[in-house]
């Protein structure tokens, strides 16, 4: 007679408890967020799937490539930063293109610009080549997912929004040409989370000169980067830096972005080095 053996379940040994600075984070997304992209924030925090996605992409780029920040902390500032847009183009009177198009609302919008921002990095857990790419192929589903939940009748609505969330994920890298005001808001959001705490873990962590050390140091410099209302256009950038390096990054980094981006002619864009007068770049 065989032997019958029975295993119990297994246990997981890794809870991963989130840092005082995500769930700080969290709760800044969730009252930054209103209506349907409230609910959409609500469920990307409290997702397993992607949280596990987060944490191992930030796994991949700081401890096996010695890149900066591309995990849950740096996805949920994207996230702030490009919200944070969103309502400023709204108030200059800018529409953003799923409203434009007549295929949603602002608040789609919110929805669309929110998951193209949390899951615009998850490709890094698989390798920094392409990673835009295998960011929007491990996304789809997830957004898929989401969408239905969120709008179980509406399924060209649902289509278009997806469609523009992809966009956004697919395009952050400045690496192709984009559309819509939602996608360049991704672009301009990402290039702008470059403020001294992204490259610390990194830069702890090395201990010899590596490709991309120009990046980590160079937004090491960043002391500040703030997003307010413009005096001639919807949307102010100002950058302030300790040291002059810090210029490397607005130059070889957002301004690719910005100009790259459709949100590129309502940006006014400033940096500075702490005491100097500041650069004018747009606006």
């Amino acid at each position: 007679m065989a032997r019958r053996f029975h295993f119990p379940p297994r246990k997981s040994i890794l809870i991963r408890m989130k840092s005082p600075k995500e769930s700080s984070l969290d709760r800044k997304l969730l009252d930054a967020a209103t209506g349907e992209a409230r609910r959409a924030a609500e469920m990307l925090i409290a997702d397993e799937e992607v949280q596990a996605l987060q944490e191992y992409a930030n796994t991949v780029s700081i401890r096996r490539l010695n890149f900066n920040d591309h995990g849950p902390v740096h996805m949920r500032k994207v996230a702030l930063n490009a919200l944070r847009m969103l309502d400023l183009l709204a108030a200059g009177g800018v529409k953003p293109s799923l409203e434009a198009d007549g295929a949603g609302t602002m608040d789609d919008s919110g929805v669309a610009v929110l998951m193209a921002a949390f899951l615009h990095d998850v490709g890094m857990s698989v390798g920094r080549q392409n990673h835009e790419q295998n960011s929007a192929i491990l996304a789809g589903p997830i957004i898929a997912r989401m969408l239905k939940a969120l709008y179980p009748a509406e399924v060209a609505r649902r289509i278009a929004i997806q469609c523009v969330a992809l966009e956004g994920i697919e395009g952050h890298m400045a690496t192709q040409r984009i559309h819509s005001m939602e996608a360049g808001l991704i672009l301009v959001a990402d290039g702008c989370d470059m403020e001294k705490g992204r490259s610390r873990i990194p830069m702890m962590l090395s201990v010899e000169p590596r490709v991309g050390d120009i990046h980590q140091y160079s937004a090491a410099a960043i002391s500040r980067v703030t997003i307010e209302p413009g005096e001639h256009r919807p949307i102010r950038i100002d950058i302030l830096m300790d040291e002059s390096v810090g210029f490397f990054q607005v130059e070889e980094v957002l301004l690719q972005k910005v100009n790259m981006s459709p949100v590129k002619p309502h940006i006014e864009l400033y940096a500075a080095v702490e005491g100097q007068p500041p650069r004018r770049y747009l606006g």
